[in-house]
């Protein structure tokens, strides 16, 4: 029996506890002999990641008890952060990085020790940190683990430095920073871990320096492998300040594969000594994305000269490409979206994917037959499915006619509907980055309001990944102008439309999804209050010695350069622009982070006092940028319900009343 109820009063079995329980998802899928590994998050566990194996007999467990926690900080946004593989005789060998301390660590899961220590700890900078590994058990009698470090070399955040390094395995580095060997020269400020060659002779790395950002340009680089295992004659092939290049892999008989957006859309190639790049399969989709993290994939060669490879265009699928014909053949499936991880071991192909109706599970195509199955992480309904919202995928039409592509998810609930004639409150959500994407997939924290009877619009504004580079690139020094722009539009056609309540728009996000948020309440009047969280306010503050290394020269892309247009600078940030702040807001900070740190969150608190706006500070000890605690999740979740609630006048007893300050 359907029964009528206003919009946002809507009741649901879907609460944050169980929201938060189902956040994050698995990562960083590798073989190890037989073997699947990946890591998987743990809200409830401190927020830890941990390391999942699944044996050759289908049974999974998790090998790394608390508090392990697998992840790495290199760039703070980390990246590959375990390797492993299979001796003889001996069972496999993993090697990984442990957050807390960022040692680099192995660990024999079927002996008898526990994991031990390969790296010393540093007191300057967080200690020395490790990501992307790949072991190299033939490296003498004792082995070595060859990734890339990152070293602190004073107190700022860019006081800092990456080379590619080598690790032996016996652990007499544990104590000695001498025993580790460095590969690289240092010449570039960013690298990726190395790509050795079948034969073991050639390596390929990719590299660039600022201000250019991994998505802006990179430089392809080959080496020599010398016996004594150092790399000799480094030389730049390919990529460049214009060209980005975020992944590189050899073929089993030799040959270089990367992606590239030199066409403007990162497609696949083929490096020839004779030809140069060599496109593979040339369409108007992305075969890549942004090197947020170090180390992801999303191609991968198997043994038989194929190519297994996630492509799309806004949305994303598992495909199969003959690199001599150009044919793509797709994976049958629900799925919507693959992560940026892929392994491959003989004829399988494993990934991470979701769907509308499912969460991110770990999935498995067998090439030989064309069959898919679920092998982890296995989507199961906590709750029935008629619960999750049914999205659309949509584009609107923005200012100067510019498409906007966005996930329109309406109120949906099988025991309620609205009153005849009311129209639904909707939240624009703007997403991370800004160079990130909004997927097509099932999200329970989406669903938590959409079960209420709140509407949720995700907007992959001008700037966001998945269409090509010169939809990326329309935020090129409009930051704060285009991001803002787009998501307003939507909005606006939202409620021309008579899908949502004009009176009752708000807008959330964090990171650069906080800086839209906090942007669009400082300059338009489009939403009555929003949720920023650990956002970026204050331009001039965060592009000088605010935030980390990776992102300390973003701004001269996003904005341009600060000498030159400081005034831009002042103008587009929402700290001076506090006087037109009118609406409430909700405030989040992680007390941990230092990509954006709390300081920015202060002072634009000191800023609006005594302006009388309702608003409401919510800090989160051992919270660092993006929450990952299971409290943490729940408390940031039921206040923003309850933010909206009283905003939009909605009787909410079941979450705690936030406490509005003026």
């Amino acid at each position: 029996m359907v029964s009528t109820e206003a919009y946002g009063t809507w009741p649901s079995p879907i609460d944050a506890r169980l929201a938060a329980s189902h956040d994050g998802r698995p990562e960083y899928v590798g073989a190890v002999g037989d073997e699947m590994w990946w890591t998987e998050p743990r809200p409830a566990e401190a927020g830890r990641r941990a390391l999942v194996r699944r044996r050759a007999d289908g049974t999974t467990e998790s090998v790394l008890p608390v508090p392990w926690n697998v992840r790495s900080r290199v760039i703070e946004y980390g990246g590959l952060p375990w390797a492993g593989g299979a001796r003889a005789d001996a069972g496999p060998l993993i090697v990984f990085v442990n957050f807390t301390d960022q040692r680099l660590y192995a660990y024999a899961p079927d002996g008898p020790d526990e994991p031990w220590p390969l790296t010393p700890v540093s007191a300057v900078g967080g200690g020395l940190r490790w990501v992307d590994p790949q072991l190299r058990l033939d490296r003498g009698e004792r082995g070595e683990v060859w990734c890339v470090l990152e070293e602190f070399t004073g107190e700022a955040p860019t006081d800092v430095r990456r080379v590619i390094a080598a690790v032996p395995l016996d652990g007499s580095a544990a104590d000695d920073r001498g025993a580790v060997r460095e590969l690289s020269d240092g010449r570039h400020r960013f690298v990726t871990g190395p790509k050795l060659s079948p034969d073991g002779r050639r390596v390929a790395w990719i590299a660039w320096d600022h201000p250019r950002m991994p998505w802006d340009g990179t430089e392809v680089m080959l080496a020599d492998i010398t016996d004594d295992g150092t790399f000799r004659s480094a030389r730049s092939f390919g990529g460049g300040s214009g060209e980005s290049v975020p992944q590189v892999e050899w073929t089993t008989d030799g040959q270089l594969l990367f992606a590239s957006d030199r066409s403007g859309w990162w497609n696949l190639y083929r490096a020839d000594p004779h030809r140069g790049a060599v496109a593979l399969c040339t369409r108007e989709q992305e075969f890549a994305g942004p090197l947020w993290k170090i180390g992801l994939s999303w191609f991968r060669p198997l043994e038989n000269g194929l190519i297994a490879t996630i492509h799309g265009q806004g949305t994303t699928t598992l495909g199969i490409l003959d690199p001599e014909t150009g044919e793509l053949a797709d994976t049958a499936g629900p799925w919507t979206a693959w992560a940026e991880t892929l392994a491959v071991h003989g004829s399988r192909v494993v990934g991470v994917a979701a769907s509308p109706q499912s969460a991110y599970e770990v999935v498995e195509l067998d090439t030989a037959t064309g069959r898919t199955r679920i092998i982890g992480a296995q989507h199961r309904d906590a709750v029935d499915p008629a619960y999750y919202p049914a999205p659309q995928n949509r584009t609107f039409t923005g200012p100067e006619g510019r498409d906007i592509h966005a996930h329109i998810y309406p109120p949906r609930n099988p025991e309620r509907e609205g009153h005849e004639g009311e129209l639904p409150p909707y939240v624009v959500w703007a997403h991370g980055g800004p160079t990130g994407h909004a997927a097509l997939v099932l999200d329970l924290e989406i669903a938590y309001f959409t079960s209420r009877g709140i509407g949720v619009a995700e907007v992959n504004y001008g700037g966001s990944t998945g269409y090509g580079r010169a939809y990326r690139n329309r935020l090129r020094e409009q930051w704060g102008i285009v991001d803002v722009e787009d998501c307003a539009a939507v909005a606006r056609a939202l409620a021309a439309e008579g899908t949502a309540d004009p009176d009752r728009l708000a807008i959330r996000g964090g990171s650069a999804g906080g800086w839209t948020t906090a942007a669009s309440l400082t300059s338009t009047d489009v939403y009555a209050c929003g949720t920023v969280s650990y956002p970026i306010l204050d331009l001039t503050g965060w592009g000088t010695d605010e935030t980390h290394d990776f992102e300390s020269q973003y701004l001269e892309s996003l904005i341009g350069p600060l000498a030159e247009v400081p005034d831009r600078y002042r103008a587009r940030s929402p700290i001076n622009r506090s006087d037109e702040l009118t609406t409430p807001f909700l405030l989040l900070q992680g007390m941990d982070d230092v990509i954006c740190p709390p300081v920015q969150c202060e002072r634009f608190l000191t800023a609006i006092e005594g302006r009388g706006i309702p608003h409401a500070y919510l800090t989160f000890e051992g919270e660092s940028h993006g929450f990952r605690r299971a409290d943490t999740l729940i408390a940031a979740l039921e206040a923003e319900l309850s933010l909206y609630a009283q905003t939009f006048g909605i009787d909410r007893p079941d979450v705690p009343r936030l406490e509005l300050k003026k």
